[in-house]
């Protein structure tokens, strides 16, 4: 295939806009080239922020960046340059309470918006691929404007259809970590048990993003939707009926597949549905329903389990989808509109899917099921199996690149060493943070003896900042550049200092959700200023016409990192867990002391974040926009 011009819009290279990704993450928006495409996913990030952003360029340090103009925002098409991946919007991940299994099916909030267009597709009609960008001759508003785009109501329509099923799933992630004790007791499960309920989610969820988005592009988006969101009612009916802990986890794996495979839809279908100009608005409604959605979890899930009781409460829990899959599954089969069919890659790299699953499982069992059974022989093999076969997951990439297939990870993106340096960060920061509610939860309830509603209180600081931040962020990642996620994380370590400090120095009994409500709306807001603004710098490290490959590897670390953090926190959480004597005061003392443990390699993480920070670039430009000063 040709170079095409990213100027000049060409049957093979119609010129698609920006694909706006999501909550864990607007890696997906810096890429104005593939809207139709959501192969790849990045986090998402809560809060709105409007504004039409394309894909950003590296300003090198101590230059003066020149603005770029709009006619420059669509890169070449991804095939046209050789690149083995086009690009997508897929969500993932981060929420405002922090909870794990919110940073799995998450989507970038707030208008990241390319600057070409694409056709609004209504209701029983195909969704098409049109170029919106104003013709010379067409009508001008006064001032010699282009008239503001007209958006038909099926759209809109459209937009609350997929507004309920996020609402759905970011609800669901945030209400598990406050059920996780109950789960405990009702069920007799091992801790390890706990680690699997949230890392089982977030590695399946990963792992189901990219093949997803590919699938969406050869059948149509709806459809792809319509299948993961009647798989994630299911799933979370069968959550609910778990009569034992291997059930749950089963139910609980099957579920974030569920999400992995409709999440990426959603972004999908809202980058085809509206035009640039008012593409922003409809990311922006989304980042008020991921902020919404994701601070009522914990608070819902303490209503249900304290009306209902420890025994039931927490099927209830999972039960609450059920109604809201039902109604959200109707109104998509009769509301949303047909995509086109048959214009994705054919190719997808399920041997080099199959290698990473099974390494990163590998990897994941000893971790989890390691100190529950004394770190026996095994488990150190299995370790080294599982790096073994990450290894040979690498060569595999190469080989399906060499060939001139389409492989899972294009290797060619690691050749830039700031892009390598980001995507540890991303990895490293998600396994800091996404921990946090896991052991606070555990803490509040079968430490401390709080109720499931009163752990769920202790989260809303955490989930205010976060909110806040976001809704900066854009602004002053503009303004300051990199500053601002070296700020947000500096803040991270701040907020988790100051709770492992808390945890050492009060006394169990006395500890209260006082001590944390500073420190955790501390980490809170630098949480919101980090998550929202990264993955925009880390995708900046490559070429633009990789942009889509890197945020399909970026989400998939998002995933990736959740998981791992789990489980390592999991196991210092339990294996330093020593309780002498049985006197309530006992437990207290011994949960706070292993909930200090854990939040210290939390807190060692974040550090290794906020370093890792420095390997972005200082600045970055958005094509179309003016730099910011300084």
């Amino acid at each position: 295939m040709t170079d095409t011009s990213p100027n000049e819009p060409t049957p093979d290279n119609p010129g698609k806009p920006g694909n706006p990704a999501d909550p864990g993450n607007p890696a997906n928006a810096d890429h104005p080239g593939n809207a139709d495409h959501p192969d790849h996913a990045a986090g998402t990030h809560h809060g709105a922020h409007a504004g039409a952003h394309a894909l950003p360029d590296v300003i090198p340090d101590g230059a003066n960046p020149e603005p770029h103009s709009g006619a420059h925002a669509a890169p070449v098409e991804p095939d046209a340059v050789g690149s083995s991946d086009r690009a997508n919007s897929t969500g993932t991940a981060t929420t405002a309470t922090g909870a794990t299994s919110a940073h799995a099916a998450g989507v970038a909030t707030a208008g990241e918006a390319g600057a070409r267009g694409v056709g609004v597709a209504t209701a029983g009609t195909p969704m098409t691929d049109t170029v919106a960008s104003a013709d010379a001759s067409a009508p001008t508003a006064a001032g010699g404007r282009p008239p503001a785009p007209v958006v038909p109501r099926s759209a809109w329509n459209a937009l609350i259809v997929l507004m309920v099923a996020m609402f759905m799933a970011l609800l669901d992630t945030t209400i598990v970590n406050v059920a996780l004790p109950t789960i405990r007791t009702s069920l007799n499960a091992s801790e390890a048990t706990l680690s699997w309920i949230i890392s089982g989610y977030a590695l399946a969820f990963g792992l189901a993003l990219i093949p997803s988005g590919r699938v969406g592009d050869r059948i149509g988006h709806k459809w792809v939707f319509f299948t993961g969101l009647a798989l994630f009612t299911a799933a979370s009916l069968f959550c609910g009926l778990a009569q034992n802990d291997m059930q749950l986890i089963v139910a609980r794996v099957i579920q974030g597949l569920a999400g992995g495979i409709f999440v990426p839809a959603v972004t999908a279908m809202i980058q085809l549905l509206f035009v640039p100009q008012v593409r922003g608005k409809a990311f922006g409604i989304m980042g008020a329903v991921i902020g919404v959605s994701t601070a009522l979890g914990p608070i819902v899930g303490g209503l249900i389990i304290q009306a209902f009781g420890n025994e039931n409460g927490w099927r209830l829990v999972f039960w609450v989808n059920i109604p809201i899959g039902v109604l959200a599954l109707i109104a998509a089969a009769i509301i949303l509109p047909a995509g086109k069919v048959g214009e994705g890659r054919v190719g997808t790299d399920w041997f080099g899917l199959l290698l990473l699953s099974a390494g990163l499982i590998a990897i994941l069992v000893p971790l989890i099921e390691g100190q529950d059974q004394g770190w026996p022989a095994w488990t150190y093999v299995t370790l080294v199996a599982g790096a073994l076969l990450i290894v040979a997951f690498a060569f595999w990439e190469v080989r399906v690149a060499n060939a001139g297939g389409s492989p899972l990870v294009p290797p060619h993106l690691f050749t830039h060493p700031q892009f390598t340096g980001g995507v540890v960060l991303a990895l490293v920061y998600f396994a800091a943070f996404t921990s946090i509610f896991f052991t606070i939860s555990l803490l509040w309830q079968a430490g401390l003896g709080h109720t499931a509603l009163e752990s769920g209180l202790v989260s809303i600081p955490f989930a205010i900042g976060s909110i806040v931040g976001a809704a900066l962020s854009d602004r002053l990642s503009k303004l300051l550049g990199r500053t601002v996620l070296i700020i947000g994380t500096g803040l991270v370590v701040i907020g988790l200092v100051w709770i492992w400090l808390v945890l050492l120095t009060v006394v169990a009994a006395d500890l209260t959700n006082w001590d944390l409500l500073a420190p955790l709306a501390i980490a809170g807001f630098g949480s919101g200023l980090f998550i929202a603004p990264n993955a925009q710098f880390i995708v900046a490290t490559v070429d633009r016409s990789e942009a889509g490959s890197a945020s399909g590897v970026i989400g998939v670390m998002q995933r990736v990192g959740s998981a791992i953090g789990i489980a390592i926190i999991g196991s210092v959480l339990f294996g330093t867990l020593t309780i002498t004597g049985h006197t309530p005061a006992a437990v207290a003392t011994g949960f706070t002391n292993a909930a200090a443990n854990a939040l210290g390699v939390s807190a060692a993480l974040s550090v290794a974040a906020f370093l890792l920070v420095f390997a972005l670039p200082k600045r970055i430009s958005i094509p179309g926009e003016a730099p910011a000063a300084g």
